[in-house]
């Protein structure tokens, strides 16, 4: 946030490479936001541990396995600029996330407080909207910003929002389809043999 809420341009944010202190912070708190991608496998971990492994789905594996690499290459050759406002949407939603979570582990007594994970798959898919109009902006506005990361980021936008898309119309909508929805099927047959075959 020390960019976004401050001199950082929605339209057009080149990055910093020079030694001066917001240089600096940004990349640091882009290097933090790596590091917390890896922390972010003690919920497959946990699943894993609770033998809920129908959680550990095919949107979970390829969220979890491909974003500590993409975010290396941002942290590595662009650390900071355009790039960092899709790391500040989805800390924000990953907070509301982790929050639902800690609620729903506290027991069956509080199921009642946790009405709205409709909602927060709602919340994922407007973040990856978001994303993607602030990334593809760059193909209209004369940026300094490197175009490759521009499209990277905007890929993952779209195949996320097609992930929780369906996830969202398994889970929440009629229509069901014999596989659960795409990101539904077990990925990990390792993990659990209770996992349907269809």
């Amino acid at each position: 946030m020390s960019g976004w809420l401050g001199s950082y341009s929605f339209r057009c944010q080149p990055v910093d490479y020079s030694n001066s202190p917001m240089a600096l912070r940004m990349a640091s708190t882009c290097w933090w936001y790596y590091f917390s991608k890896f922390t972010e496998f003690f919920d497959t971990l946990f699943f894993i541990l609770r033998k809920k492994n129908e959680h550990v789905s095919t949107l979970h594996v390829i969220h979890h396995g491909c974003m500590p690499m993409s975010v290396w290459f941002g942290v590595k050759f662009a650390p900071g600029g355009h790039s960092t406002f899709f790391a500040l949407l989805n800390t924000f939603v990953h907070i509301v996330m982790y929050f639902y979570y800690m609620v729903a582990a506290l027991g069956p007594s509080y199921q009642k407080y946790i009405w709205w994970k409709k909602y927060l798959t709602s919340m994922q898919m407007i973040q990856f909207v978001l994303i993607m109009s602030h990334q593809f902006q760059l193909l209209f506005t004369e940026c300094d910003y490197p175009k490759g990361f521009m499209v990277w980021i905007a890929f993952h936008g779209l195949l996320f929002l097609f992930l929780f898309s369906d996830f969202y119309r398994t889970r929440y909508t009629n229509e069901k389809r014999p596989n659960q929805g795409a990101c539904m099927v077990c990925v990990p047959r390792v993990l659990s043999l209770a996992c349907p075959l269809t």
